[in-house]
């Protein structure tokens, strides 16, 4: 039976605390990731290499330079911490750092995806973020959220999975109204929604929900899937990928479409 090949983003607050990297989660999302590559092929996005270079050089991050020198700093650190949780696993884990640039052209965005699929066919982590060093004025990805939903669309999967600090997608701001209702399954994006003026929480991410749901659209209009869930409590991302109970977390999903089908073995 072929795996189904999804993608994972973890955000860049899933994985600083403090103001320092957090290792031991980490840790627990390798663990995860080790569970889910056993019934999935497993696409990773990272985030956070801007904000693991802030944990060892205090630099403002608004210049673009900046944010570009803290980047090389940090996504060593990354990549070294997940190459040793992986490790410890049995797993093996590749760096690509693409550019915005790299899905506008046809040749190289199939010479991504054709190194995607040797990389996962020889049971390999393919680890992807921004290069954000190439990148030429603002970082176009911020987040990664964008390009997680490109690597979704153009890399054949079938499911984007976004780790994030929320629980999902609610109908109103739950840090400002007690009574908001997480939406458990959205069809549609509207314009209206993408203008939310929703901070994020800490300076480490890149503009809130707007950019996760930008993401949404974009797979949306392309008939594709996206689930959105807590990345700090990983139960209900391990329900619903390991278990296929939807508890918790936001499922956007065509209308009409079925929801995704899960591996029984």
């Amino acid at each position: 039976m072929t795996r189904p090949r999804i993608v994972v983003k973890i955000g860049s607050q899933i994985v600083v605390r403090n103001n320092k990297l957090d290792i031991e989660h980490i840790d627990e999302l390798c663990s995860l990731i080790a569970e889910l590559f056993e019934k999935y092929e497993v696409i990773v996005v990272i985030s956070g290499a801007v904000a693991a270079g802030l944990t060892r050089l205090q630099l403002d991050r608004k210049p673009v330079d900046n944010r570009q020198a803290l980047s090389t700093i940090g996504q060593p650190l990354l990549m070294h911490l997940y190459s040793t949780a992986l490790r410890k696993r049995g797993l093996t884990c590749t760096q690509l750092l693409l550019t915005v640039d790299d899905f506008d052209s046809r040749k190289r965005c199939k010479n991504a995806s054709d190194m995607v699929d040797v990389l996962l066919a020889q049971k390999l982590v393919p680890l992807i973020n921004e290069n954000d060093l190439t990148t030429v004025g603002e970082l176009v990805f911020g987040d990664n959220n964008k390009m997680s939903a490109y690597v979704t669309h153009y890399f054949r999967c079938a499911l984007l999975v976004i780790l994030s600090q929320v629980d999902g997608y609610y109908d109103s701001d739950p840090k400002v109204n007690r009574d908001a209702k997480l939406r458990k399954v959205v069809h549609h994006v509207e314009p209206q929604e993408l203008t939310l003026a929703v901070k994020p929480d800490g300076i480490y991410a890149a503009r809130g929900i707007v950019t996760k749901l930008e993401a949404a659209k974009f797979l949306l209009e392309r008939k594709e899937k996206m689930f959105l869930c807590n990345g700090h409590d990983l139960t209900a991302v391990k329900e619903f990928l390991l278990g296929g109970n939807h508890a918790s977390g936001t499922l956007f999903q065509p209308e009409g479409e079925a929801s995704p089908i899960f591996p029984t073995v």
